[in-house]
């Protein structure tokens, strides 16, 4: 069973080939506000029909200009995992404050306990550590539940850089070290082991934690599903999700959160860039006005290969001997800064491409602006909206003050 769109009754999107995109200064992170209310409109759907809590994974989106729009939609706190996270998230996404990080500082600690609603633990070492810290406050009034992550030991992710549970993780309790004798004063499980999955993937996966885990989950008044629950991707199994979710929560009497970070940002935006040069050196090369290493990493860390509007890949090898190129102009893709692997890669653009020109990198939003760098002090892309009346809004413009606060 398939949800289609019309089901859902989605709001219409934005045509990008409708778009100004010279009347929008370059380089720009651009959030377009009609695909955001997409996204949403899907998870507060799986969110209602599921009976699972759906927050947001700051890790993954943290925009906060746009917060005001997702608490439109029934998003109800975010997950940080920092101390720096945790005040975004009670002073701009103004909900609960779940916080989980692989370890806490004597210096830190403190001030998240006191920020934080849902407080996670990697190991029963920081718990045993910080358990004093915890059970003062509650005397005191403070009310906040705590929980401890757990590691399956299966995973379904393909690239190790993105594995939580792969050979020798420091990331949640095994089976092996779990402490039963320590749950007093625990109320919840954490498990996190998906990058970008199906529905399918999960449940397979909560058969390995029921198997595991499930003796502790009668002690239980919550789990947390941690995130990469990609169900805003076309052709996500929303059904199945909703059933596992339901179905999870009814056999065990427990609380269900889901706190995805790339699916509220999926696809909803781009990042705006512009020719400064076109050099030659047995291929054309064009450089923007945008760093690979500073302002899209995961090109280099994942990797992958994004998509540019209006441009297609290079010939392969089976097209040079069939000699059917695609026709074209191919270009070596690269950023300004002095890294010789600052390249996205090659392209082929329907027209020669000129200083001046605009190039468009396509789902720019998620894990792009939470992990950008002012490396080689290269200026740093805007942030702005795309509004759903068609007009571009700034909202964050980077100079040279900025580059010098990260400095000593």
């Amino acid at each position: 069973m398939t949800v289609h769109p019309a089901d859902l009754n989605l709001p219409p999107v934005t045509d990008p080939a409708r778009v100004d995109w010279a009347s929008i200064p370059s380089p720009a992170f651009v959030l377009d506000e009609t695909r955001l209310r997409r996204n949403l409109t899907l998870i507060d759907y799986v969110q209602k029909q599921s009976g699972a809590q759906i927050i947001v994974a700051f890790k993954g989106f943290s925009m906060w200009s746009a917060f005001p729009i997702l608490r439109e939609y029934g998003v109800s706190g975010a997950t940080a995992s920092s101390l720096n996270e945790a005040i975004l998230a009670k002073e701009e996404m103004q909900g609960e404050v779940h916080v989980y990080a692989p370890a806490y500082s004597d210096e830190d600690f403190p001030k998240i306990l006191e920020l934080a609603d849902h407080l996670v633990f990697n190991s029963f070492s920081q718990w045993e550590r910080f358990r004093p810290q915890v059970q003062a406050a509650r005397a005191a009034g403070k009310e906040v539940l705590i929980g401890i992550r757990v590691n399956p030991e299966y995973a379904e992710v393909e690239t190790d850089l993105y594995n939580p549970a792969g050979p020798f993780s420091r990331l949640g309790v095994t089976r092996r070290e779990f402490r039963e004798d320590l749950l007093d004063g625990v109320d919840g499980l954490h498990f996190h082991t998906l990058c970008e999955k199906d529905s399918d993937t999960l449940e397979r996966t909560l058969e390995v934690v029921e198997r595991n885990f499930g003796e502790f989950l009668p002690r239980m008044n919550w789990v947390n599903f941690g995130g990469g629950h990609l169900m805003t991707r076309e052709g996500y199994d929303l059904p199945r999700l909703i059933r596992v979710v339901r179905e999870f929560r009814e056999k065990h009497g427990v609380h269900v959160i889901l706190e995805p970070g790339s699916a509220f940002g999926w696809q909803t935006g781009w990042l705006v860039s512009s020719v400064l040069d076109v050099v030659h050196n047995v291929k054309d090369a064009a450089l923007l006005d945008v760093s690979v290493s500073a302002h899209m990493p995961d090109v280099l860390e994942m990797p992958y290969r994004p998509r540019i509007l209006g441009a297609g890949d290079p010939p392969t090898d089976e097209h040079r001997e069939a000699q059917d190129a695609p026709a074209g102009h191919p270009y070596l893709i690269g950023g300004t800064t002095c890294l010789a692997g600052d390249v996205v890669g090659e392209y082929v653009f329907a027209e020669p491409l000129k200083i001046g020109d605009r190039v468009i990198f396509d789902d720019m939003i998620h894990y792009t602006m939470v992990k950008t760098t002012f490396f080689n002090g290269v200026k740093h892309p805007d942030i702005g909206i795309l509004k759903a009346d068609g007009a571009y809004q700034r909202v964050k413009t980077f100079g040279y003050e900025e580059f010098k606060a990260k400095l000593s």
